[in-house]
């Protein structure tokens, strides 16, 4: 019997989402500005979060297939690395009043921010199929305290400050600092979760299906759309939110508080959350996080103070946690071990292609339209998946795979059958 610290490593996962969370804040609160303030065009508003989302996106797939090769740590310390860059740059772009450096800068982040996030795959690596969903929580539970590390480091940063590029350069140069602490803290993950699907006692795993037949399997295309639907529309909505606060007149740094909401609603109750979504089923826990979506999404159409925005987008995260939990966990059962990296990077590669799309079609609607636009256009988008969803049939048992280690120690032999495992539906 090997001892394997599941704990020790779950906390450590979690603490790099801290870091990531904080530093992505900054991105969501002024990625909307900064190509305007640097190029001078409003009408590019939702450029600078579709490219955050479309590098996430793009990264994220050939990420979750080297991860599967090589194993979830460095391919994980390579994604802080590239953030630690990407926030360098971004803050030599606003020096420099550089477009395009800032696209590089913007590139890299959201990169680095695609590849962090597969810190969920580690996750589900760890613990069985009954309390997967669990875990995957507890390591997303790490990035509601960058609510607080978020709002902390950089709110006093543009209190009486004009906002303009220069005022951009100390708060990225301070974000490639968190970045640098979360590089340090993944490297601290050992051994690799990978080894909790190794077994050199049993005969040797068949080969990784080709993705595409990974996909025809019953059930995928369902979770595929959950994982979607409220990823995209999460992120959009998100990263539309902080300017149109301050075409309401708000101050840029009224921005962070509601951020630091959502970011609660997103992470602050996922331990209950992961919990309820093993209890009740993967489909209920979808649909039903779809609904609260929609329904905040649609509120943001009346909302102007900061409070009820802050509320709107708390429940926007909190519909999300449950959605995205039950999706995540149901993509990771639905595919061997050998097979997750290249499902749950294909996911994430859909997911954030659709939020760029989005973000730059909800920027153009707010431009021409108003935020009605954009909290309708949000809501119907959720609503129609959900409908779906529940409409369709119930998930087949998942693919065997080798026994996750429990909360102290990793077995290393023998064979287990996650089908054989009972989870509630």
């Amino acid at each position: 019997m090997t001892e394997y610290p599941v704990v020790r490593n779950t906390v450590l996962l979690a603490a790099s989402l801290t870091c990531l969370s904080g530093m992505l804040q900054l991105g969501v609160a002024v990625a909307t500005t900064s190509l305007v303030l640097v190029t001078g065009i409003e009408g590019i508003l939702g450029l600078g979060p579709a490219i955050f989302l479309l590098a996430g996106a793009l990264s994220a797939l050939p990420a979750g297939r080297l991860m599967d090769r090589v194993g979830r740590v460095p391919v994980l310390a390579g994604g802080f690395g590239l953030g630690v860059a990407g926030c360098l740059v971004t803050a030599l772009a606003c020096r420099l009043g550089s477009a395009v450096l800032l696209i590089v800068g913007f590139t890299a982040v959201g990169a680095a921010m695609g590849i962090a996030l597969l810190a969920r795959l580690a996750a589900g690596d760890m613990y069985p199929p009954e309390r997967r969903a669990r875990g995957i929580s507890l390591v997303l539970f790490g990035a509601v305290f960058g609510a607080i590390l978020g709002p902390t480091v950089f709110s006093p940063l543009f209190s009486h400050h004009h906002l303009d590029a220069d005022a951009l350069v100390v708060p990225w140069l301070a974000a490639a600092g968190i970045m640098v602490v979360g590089l340090a803290v993944v490297l601290a993950v050992r051994p690799d979760p990978a080894v909790a699907r190794t077994d050199p006692a049993a005969a040797p795993q068949e080969p990784a299906a080709p993705l595409a037949e990974i996909l025809r399997r019953p059930g995928v295309p369902t979770a595929l759309l959950g994982a979607l639907a409220s990823f995209a529309v999460m992120v959009a909505v998100m990263n539309l939110t902080g300017y149109m606060m301050v075409g309401q007149g708000h101050m840029q740094s009224d921005v962070f508080p509601v951020i630091s909401a959502h970011i609660v609603g997103m992470y602050g109750l996922v331990l209950v959350v992961g919990d309820l979504v093993d209890r009740l089923g993967r489909r209920v826990a979808l649909v039903g996080g779809l609904l609260v979506m929609g329904a905040s999404t649609l509120a943001l159409a009346w909302t102007e103070s900061i409070f009820s925005t802050g509320v709107a987008l708390f429940g926007l995260g909190l519909g999300w946690s449950f959605s995205y939990v039950a999706a995540t966990s149901e993509l990771v059962d639905l595919a061997r071990p050998v097979e997750r990296g290249r499902l749950v990077g294909f996911n994430d590669l859909l997911s954030g292609s659709t939020g760029a799309a989005l973000a730059l079609l909800g920027g153009l609607a707010y431009s021409h339209q108003g935020r009605n636009s954009v909290a309708i256009g949000g809501a119907v988008a959720v609503a129609l998946p959900a409908l779906w969803i529940a409409l369709s049939g119930r998930p087949p048992a998942r693919p065997s795979e080798a026994p996750a280690p429990s909360l102290v120690h990793f077995r290393a032999g023998g064979q287990e059958s996650a089908a054989s495992l009972s989870r509630p539906e």
